[in-house]
């Protein structure tokens, strides 16, 4: 089964979630107070993370901006060339939005829908972890192998310094000039 290149992509970009931070999504830990912590951050951009994405077919290597408003939306950008926005996902904590700029079209899935697919599953704190950078490996790097279907994807990405408390854009895009189609389309 070949991908279209792009799509690769951007099924990379919501798979990103597997790679290792499911560990610390789950555990939450307590601080002192015997209550959750609050993270010390309201909005988080990281700016050009390169991800590498690695397939029995291709490899392919782009540049992506994770924007994040806490607990509400994030936005991630991917550019693979010249700093031109290809593919976008927008999530919330109940839905994703992926746009394919390239083709004209979107797709919209809850994260119930989506993980009819998936395996591992994929939730909003996973997601939003991964975005802002905070593995629970604490390195700059992460790698992981998903498998969807058939297909083996790997994923290499290697953040650049996040910056909180910074204005972000994460607006949702107007859709109107896109073409919907099903998730399965492209899934």
């Amino acid at each position: 089964m070949r991908f279209d290149r792009y799509i690769v992509i951007l099924l990379a970009a919501i798979l990103m979630v597997g790679c290792g931070v499911k560990k610390k999504a789950v555990s939450e830990q307590p601080s002192a107070t015997g209550k959750p912590e609050v993270p010390s951050w309201h909005t988080c951009l990281v700016q050009n993370a390169r991800v590498t994405v690695i397939t029995d077919e291709d490899r392919l290597t782009a540049n992506v901006t994770m924007q994040t408003v806490h607990d509400s939306m994030l936005v991630i950008s991917i550019m693979p060339m010249l700093g031109m926005e290809m593919l976008r996902v927008e999530a919330t904590p109940m839905e994703l939005t992926a746009i394919d700029k390239i083709h004209g079209r979107y797709a919209k899935t809850t994260f119930a829908e989506l993980n009819k697919r998936l395996t591992p599953s994929l939730n909003w704190d996973e997601l939003q972890q991964l975005c802002t950078a905070e593995l629970p490996t604490g390195e700059e790097r992460a790698r992981c192998a998903y498998i969807f279907g058939e297909q083996t994807i790997e994923l290499v990405i290697e953040y650049n310094p996040r910056k909180t408390d910074v204005p972000v854009r994460v607006m949702n895009q107007k859709l109107d000039k896109y073409t919907q189609v099903d998730i399965s389309k492209w899934l």
